[in-house]
Formats: structure tokens, sequence, C-alpha cells
């Protein structure tokens, strides 16, 4: 869709519902709008029953982390409407504590998104009708999607032979493993790797 088309959009999205948005742009080929989160149910069923936008489908929702900012995290909806040839993208910033209103009564495809979301961000939704972890274990600890979350998590999930049942265990990595030398023979490593004496005409 050309960008002026996509302006044309943006302007009369922000002219309706002029104290919901925050601000919009056209970045990349795309119309990109950001809306105060507690508005979310109400400009999402905008979107969906206004003439001039008509964005039938939900295709995706999913969040943002940015540890630095105040407000934490994006909530990131993508949009596409079948009868315009229109898509859309509606970001709300939410603080860590916030609570997001869930938007499932009006998408009802957005039910596993926002338990998703929840599940790998911790953001709650609230007026979810069923909102529990739906990719990690029930006892699972943190969520994963948060750039502070370790990348060998906090607990082992193993089988045990010998109590014959599955067993929950605080991660335990010793230090050599925690430390990598990604150097390579041509960064100046010391050692080499099989092959590696043919450059030095099988001298080394």
């Amino acid at each position: 869709m050309a960008d002026e088309t996509l302006k044309e959009l943006g302007a009369l999205i922000e002219a309706k519902q002029s104290d919901v948005v925050v601000g919009w742009e056209v970045a990349f080929g795309e119309l990109n709008v950001t809306v105060r989160p507690e508005a979310l149910p109400a400009f999402v069923e905008f979107l969906k029953t206004d003439r001039g936008c008509r964005f039938s489908t939900l295709v995706d929702v999913t969040a943002v982390d940015y540890p630095e900012r105040e407000e934490r995290f994006d909530v990131v909806y993508h949009f596409l409407s079948m009868y315009q040839n229109h898509r859309i993208r509606v970001k709300a910033a939410v603080d860590e504590g916030d609570m997001v209103p869930s938007i499932v009564a009006v998408y009802p495809a957005a039910n596993w998104f926002e338990r998703e979301i929840f599940d790998m961000f911790g953001i709650i939704f609230k007026g979810h009708p069923d909102l529990r972890r739906i990719l990690t274990d029930y006892g699972f600890r943190g969520h994963p999607l948060r750039k502070d979350f370790p990348t060998t998590g906090f607990t082992e999930v193993r089988y045990d032979e010998v109590e014959k049942r599955v067993v929950y265990e605080p991660v335990s990595l010793v230090q050599e493993y925690r430390q990598f030398d990604f150097m390579s023979p041509w960064e100046g490593a010391e050692y080499l790797l099989p092959g590696d004496e043919k450059a030095d005409g099988g001298k080394a």
C-alpha cells in the first residue's frame, strides 16, 4: 500500500479517536498507531466496526521488553482489513506492574495470544477469561522473554530413574561452562582446530 494511503488512514483514525491516539507514523511502509492502554478495547472495537477501517482480522498480539524504559513494555497488536486491504500495528506502552485490558470480547482470537504474553513477559490482561500459562509448566519461575531472564533459566526438569518420576532441581553450572573463548585461529588464539595445520604448510 502506498505511503499516502497509509497517511490518510492514520489521519482518519486520529481524527475519529483523538482522545485515544497518542501518536502515529508511517514507517517502512507500515502504519503504526500508539494508543493509551486503558482505551484498547474501545479502540479495537472502533477499528473493527468503522467503515473506513473494518479491521476484521486480528493477526497477532505480542510484546517488546525495554528494561531501561520507565514504561517497560510495549504491547503490540497487528490487524488486517480484508475489505480495505489495509494493515495496521497498534502499540500501547505499559509499566511492569500495569494491567492491560483484554480484547478477547472484541477479538476472541486474542485469547491464546494474551496467555502467551502473560507467560513469556508476565503482563497481566484484566478481564481475560482464563489467564494462565500456556507454554511453560505450572511451576515455572520467571518469564523467559524478559531481557533480564537468565539464558540457563532457574530450574532444571528431568526424569529421575531412581524415584521413577519427574523432578525439579535448581540449575547448577560449574564455572567453566559459563565462560567461553570465541576466538578463532585467525583472531590470535594459541590453539589449532583440526585442519588448521594445512594453512601453515603442515608445519603446525
